[in-house]
């Protein structure tokens, strides 16, 4: 059992657990994710590490409730249990692997677009605690939505930006960095997290620039240990595993359409199994389209 230290809601729907876990913290690295598990009836979530702390035994997760197990997960609070807390998974982020002495000498801008902030933190942190400067861009829809506002201003040069212009920046994040480029700054990496068609836009955008980009495919893992097959991506002309061979890959490689094609198989069931969570008995298919009448 994995006890949940602090519980807090970061925004409108987007909350964060601070869980003990020593083993995982000890070894784990930004890019790398877990696995959680409510109970014994429940499914494995993955969830990528959003910041963790190696002597306090601690490691941090943000996630957004999508299906019935992270609705579930919304409810837990401080001093609650998670039945399993497994990791660390994945390989991590290039930037802690490549040689320091390399990295050191990259100008390195992140975009982080709305609950995709979690994992692009501890990388920008790992940046900062090795003293190398970065740039950090975070986008969301409106001022609301935005998350780790003071973490991220503390561990890089933050710009802040807004569909809406309700704060920072008028525009998405891919305008953000043109407009940076246009005065002038240089960029050798561009590491993007995010929904799947922020990344492809940004990647989109990265290349017109001439910008290496590195982007997480954890939005499409389900098993996380490679069986299930579900979270299959064309890298080029090779076919790779998110959950064993990423989650991140070099983004202009990615085939972002059929990746996105191959996540939207998901939704219908999903839908389904969350209706019937929250209406209970009530819920009998009635609509015609769920299918919950058969």
């Amino acid at each position: 059992m994995f006890k949940i230290l602090k519980a807090e809601q970061l925004s409108a729907n987007v909350y964060m657990k601070v869980v003990h876990a020593p083993r995982v913290a000890k070894t784990c690295e930004p890019g790398q994710f877990i696995i959680v598990r409510l109970d014994e009836t429940a499914e494995r979530i993955p969830l990528t590490i959003c910041d963790y702390d190696r002597e306090a035994g601690t490691v941090t997760i943000v996630f957004q409730p999508i299906g019935v197990s992270t609705s579930k997960m919304v409810d837990l609070k401080e001093g609650d249990f998670f039945l399993d807390f497994v990791g660390p998974l994945g390989r991590p982020s290039e930037l802690v692997t490549d040689d320091f002495e390399e990295v050191k000498k990259k100008r390195v801008v992140f975009i982080a677009g709305g609950v995709g902030t979690a994992p692009v933190y501890p990388q920008a942190k790992w940046l900062h605690d090795h003293g190398i400067e970065c740039d950090i861009i975070v986008g969301a829809r409106t001022k609301d939505l935005l998350i780790l506002e003071e973490e991220m201003s503390k561990v890089g040069n933050l710009h802040l930006c807004t569909d809406d212009g309700s704060y920072g920046f008028h525009g998405v994040g891919t305008a953000m960095l043109e407009k940076l480029v246009s005065e002038g700054r240089q960029y050798d990496l561009c590491v993007a997290i995010g929904p799947m068609i922020m990344m492809k836009f940004a990647c989109l955008t990265t290349k017109k620039l001439g910008i290496p980009t590195i982007v997480s495919m954890n939005p499409i893992m389900v098993d996380g240990t490679g069986m299930c097959g579900a979270c299959r991506v064309l890298v080029g002309d090779e076919v790779k595993f998110a959950c064993v061979d990423g989650p991140e890959f070099d983004g202009h490689l990615i085939d972002f359409d059929q990746a996105m094609k191959r996540a939207a198989m998901y939704k219908t069931e999903e839908g389904r199994r969350l209706l019937k969570y929250q209406e209970g008995d009530t819920h009998h298919g009635g609509c015609g389209n769920c299918g919950g009448d058969k």
